[in-house]
């Protein structure tokens, strides 16, 4: 099979730049237009990769805690009637799991220290069925017994307090008592249990587990405030919330995990969408300096192009000569930048800790950005179109100084050869 004759010349072209270097190296000049199409390209790999996994590593820590759905009474009253709630949201084909629990904002004190925390009241036998937390942490919770007013702390909130398993912390409740002196907070002693860690600092520093039953009593509640929903599916949590709410009866809320982080969410998808255009306007750059590596190549061969011209060839020929020859450094330098954006990708987790070792710092502090360490996560529906439209702005540049070589006059080209 005979290649054409365009093929042929412009990958000729993009091999050697002068007549005089056609030695098989790629010249400098079209080398570095590669170069910064495929650095343009591995950094978008690597930074929209970084921010998903970020957002995964996040959502999987946060919804390790968070439920994909809570059902819960207005104004933090008690649910009306537990028993057919649980039994209506149950009977949803996507909800595998479901669990009482009570929420509530209070003071946990320590000596001098004190935080403010959120109060999670749970059933230690149903719990497993909702978080992955309470899953992997079964004998913890089994030290949760109704009446004896134990607690389990998150890991940060027990160092900041400066307490161990066995230590006694003073709950104070916002809602406090009627005296004669006026409201005073009602206190209660609780004694640590265990301590969790969910790798999410947000609820590490903050969440303290105890029996449903004794926050019912330490809040004067009748029952608990609410139902935590464990789905099948995680994505489907808004569609499932919508129908939930219109099969259960009474006035109840309801709330999913995309609810619950909202602006968090939104905040992480506007920044890829902004780090995504940045960084095609830095391919678009490296993608028109074809423009000038091109027009100087039209030039140094002008004779060339005069004699294709005399033995026949059209303007179309000449112009596709210098489109083959712009696209192979654009093919070339997209699936160079392919490559080392999929493989820095998939070992950033190993890359970031060996530079931050190296330089002594660490570049996500826990308190800062939810997670410790670098996360990354390559998808397809980045990485197609990041090559797709690579490729469409190495072309699209190859467009004018390939139109300019076919309107080259052959006979003004050889007057002075």
């Amino acid at each position: 099979m005979q290649i054409p004759y365009e093929l042929a010349l412009g990958w000729r072209y993009t091999r050697a730049g002068r007549a005089s270097q056609r030695n098989g190296f790629i010249s400098f000049i079209s080398g570095v237009s590669m170069l910064g199409i495929a650095l343009g390209v591995a950094a978008l790999i690597i930074v929209l990769s970084v921010m998903n996994g970020f957002q995964k590593e996040v959502r999987d820590r946060m919804l390790s805690v968070v439920s994909h759905i809570e059902v819960f009474a207005p104004a933090g009253a008690a649910l009306p009637d537990l028993a057919r709630t649980l039994a209506e949201v149950r009977a949803h084909p996507g909800v595998i799991g479901a669990a009482p629990f009570v929420a509530a904002q209070a003071l946990l004190a320590r000596g001098e220290d004190i935080k403010g925390v959120l109060v999670r009241g749970i059933d230690p036998q149903h719990e497993a069925e909702v978080t992955d937390l309470a899953a992997e942490n079964v004998a913890g919770l089994q030290a949760l017994v109704p009446g004896e007013f134990r607690v389990i702390l998150g890991l940060d909130l027990a160092h900041q307090l400066g307490v161990r398993v066995g230590d006694a912390v003073t709950l104070i409740a916002p809602s406090g008592q009627v005296t004669p002196a006026g409201i005073v907070p009602r206190l209660k002693q609780l004694r640590v249990a265990g301590m969790f860690s969910s790798g999410h600092y947000e609820y590490d520093s903050a969440l303290v587990l105890l029996h449903h039953a004794d926050a019912e009593r330490i809040f004067r509640l009748e029952g608990p405030t609410g139902i935590r929903l464990k789905l099948r599916d995680l994505h489907q949590a808004p569609q499932v919330a919508r129908q939930l709410a219109e099969r259960l009866s009474g006035q109840l809320l309801l709330r999913d995990w995309t609810q619950q982080n909202k602006t968090w969410f939104a905040a992480v998808q506007l920044e890829k969408r902004m780090m995504f255009i940045i960084l095609t306007l830095i391919v678009a750059v490296a993608a028109f300096n074809l423009v000038s590596t091109l027009v100087m190549t039209v030039q140094d061969k002008r004779a060339d192009i005069a004699i294709l011209r005399t033995l026949g060839a059209s303007p179309a020929s000449i112009m596709g000569v210098f489109v083959v020859q712009g696209a192979m450094v654009g093919v070339m330098g997209t699936l160079a930048g392919l490559g080392l954006g999929l493989v820095l990708a998939f070992h950033i987790d190993v890359i970031v800790p060996a530079i931050e070792r190296a330089l002594q710092t660490s570049f996500l502090p826990r308190d800062i950005y939810l997670i410790s360490r670098m996360p990354s996560e390559p998808l397809a529906a980045d990485i197609v179109p990041i090559a797709l439209i690579s490729l469409l702005l190495a072309f699209v540049a190859t467009l004018y100084p390939s139109w300019r070589a076919s309107r080259v006059n052959p006979a003004q080209a050889l007057r002075y050869e």
